[in-house]
């Protein structure tokens, strides 16, 4: 199975548009109202946001020697959340203390992220814009989140790129996704959008899928090297994500710095 964080970010056939796919935007665009509903088209990602969390915090807290249980564990952390959505991801990691920046190329996932940000009063930044359009202004973070993003960019190294010059000096890059395998294709293809309607038909293309080899690949070509990687698996009975290390085949997620 699978979940959707943002906005992709991809260039069809023939056009020039950067990272972005328009079509996904306007797909994305579309429910962009549903993204806080955790019964809705997004509740998978309601489901997997903690797992999500509690590995970027732990991570992040543990370079940089804090108390992952501490009341504001990121605080003078800057991060930013590309294909941040309706800021899921975003707004609870500006509760633990970061400056968060949300970057997603629909309108409209960025006003229904500002509104609800300022429903809960948290402190966010929140653009409609891309990777490649921040990193040319010169925007430097200490985290950059990059999930369930890449496996839409047909330009694969293009946006790894861009995230990589996102990063500010012992910055870390955080990217969760798909492997190109029989097995996710019959749980995150059939599964999950024909089978559960989970999402809507359409919204993955398993041919875009990366395996890890293709990933590290991919961000060794811009200096940076994988130093973990884990998978993430869904139990049905207790209806919820769990971390395995030993399980790439569906969904994983890990993070890279540069060597």
């Amino acid at each position: 199975m699978t979940a959707t964080a943002g906005t992709p970010h991809a260039t069809p056939s023939g056009t020039s548009f950067g990272t972005i796919d328009p079509e996904d935007v306007a797909r994305f665009s579309a429910i962009a109202a549903e993204w806080w509903d955790p019964a809705g088209k997004f509740r998978p990602l309601h489901r997997l946001n903690p797992l999500r969390l509690a590995y970027i915090r732990d991570t992040v807290c543990r370079r940089l020697g804090r108390d992952p249980l501490a009341p504001l564990p990121l605080a003078g952390v800057r991060v930013v959340d590309i294909g941040c959505g309706g800021g899921l991801l975003a707004e609870p990691i500006a509760r633990m203390g970061a400056t968060v920046v949300g970057v997603d190329a629909s309108e409209k996932n960025i006003k229904t992220a500002a509104t609800h940000a300022a429903e809960t009063g948290t402190a966010m930044d929140y653009r409609a814009t891309t990777a490649e359009d921040l990193a040319a202004g010169g925007e430097r973070f200490d985290v950059v989140l990059a999930m369930e993003v890449i496996e839409h960019v047909a330009d694969v190294d293009l946006f790894v790129k861009s995230c990589t010059d996102l990063l500010a000096p012992g910055g870390v890059l955080f990217l969760a996704t798909l492997n190109r395998t029989p097995k996710s294709f019959a749980l995150a293809i059939v599964g999950a959008e024909y089978i559960l309607r989970w999402m809507p038909r359409g919204t993955h293309n398993w041919r875009q899928f990366l395996r890890p080899s293709e990933l590290s690949a991919a961000v060794r070509a811009y200096g940076l090297g994988v130093r973990d990687l884990t998978g993430i698996t869904y139990n049905p009975l207790a209806d919820e994500f769990r971390l395995n290390p030993k399980d790439l085949e569906v969904n994983y997620m890990g993070w890279a710095e540069r060597l």
